[in-house]
């Protein structure tokens, strides 16, 4: 089942996807958003029955998948990359964090500042949590996942390396794409092998699978729950290949019009047009 933040008519809401239309699930549990709807429902995601057409999808705003996470947790690069497979993997990988308000919704404007010249995408594959849980081992991590999504971790890399710290660099206002819904964990019982490809303006600019990931999906849930609880609706944001912007020779940065695409097999496909923000 596809699971999204929504808002139709100025009213913001959540669903699932039947078809080409959205079932409203705001309206049937009288839940306030899909992050209480997942823990509530986390053990039986994708069962719901006498499911409505209540919208069609092409009269909805996409909001992020989750527009208000209590933590959005995400790891730099991860993937091997052609040749250098079976090199030796770091101890443990370079982490950083994500506020709500970075993020926007499939088909919405991702904000480029006017305060930098080298914003840049990452196309990334996000885990949805579906449960509480602290030090969860690996073998048992995907049991805690409610679904999957599409995240471009937008990033403005002149104020990202400010610093040994990322967060400014990746917490500009809606900079970060998420969507365009979450699939649920039923349909993806493995994770492992999915492809992901990024496009800028119809241009393959990144393409790998995440039976590449350096870090797997399981240790990372793993790793993130010895430190933090990590609770129904928060994100884990996997890491992006090489391809981006900065990794090319020479570099190469988004610009106002340009349209970025994360595509993964089995969840679809991020799309969003870059517009220039100058605030405030």
């Amino acid at each position: 089942m596809r699971y999204l933040s929504f808002s139709h008519g100025g009213e913001v809401s959540f669903g699932c996807v039947v078809g080409n239309a959205v079932t409203d699930l705001k309206r049937r549990s009288r839940l306030p958003d899909l992050a209480s709807y997942i823990a509530l429902n986390a053990s039986s995601l994708g069962k719901e029955t006498d499911l409505t057409a209540d919208y069609a999808l092409a009269d909805i705003r996409y909001l992020p998948v989750i527009p208000n996470p209590s933590k959005v947790l995400c790891v730099a690069t991860n993937y091997w990359e052609a040749g250098n497979e079976g090199g030796e993997r770091p101890d443990y990988p370079l982490t950083f964090s994500r506020f709500a308000a970075s993020q926007t919704g499939h088909g919405e404007a991702l904000l480029k500042s006017d305060l930098s010249e080298k914003f840049d995408y990452e196309g990334e594959l996000a885990v949805i949590i579906g449960k509480a849980g602290r030090r969860i081992g690996e073998a048992d991590a995907l049991s805690y996942v409610a679904g999957y999504s599409c995240f471009n971790d937008g990033s403005m890399r002149d104020w990202q390396k400010h610093s040994t710290q990322f967060m400014p660099g990746k917490n500009f206002f809606r900079t970060g794409g998420f969507g365009p819904w979450m699939v649920s964990a039923d349909e993806i019982s493995n994770p492992t092998g999915l492809s992901l490809r990024t496009r800028v303006n119809g241009e393959l600019r990144q393409s790998n699978d995440t039976s590449r990931l350096i870090f797997s999906i399981p240790w990372l849930i793993s790793y993130f729950s010895q430190f933090t609880l990590l609770e129904p609706g928060d994100v884990i944001v996997t890491g992006t290949p090489n391809g981006f912007g900065s990794t090319r020779t020479p570099p190469v940065f988004l610009a106002d019009g340009d349209t970025v695409e994360v595509e993964i097999t089995g969840i679809g496909t991020l799309s969003n047009t870059v517009t220039t923000d100058s605030g405030p």
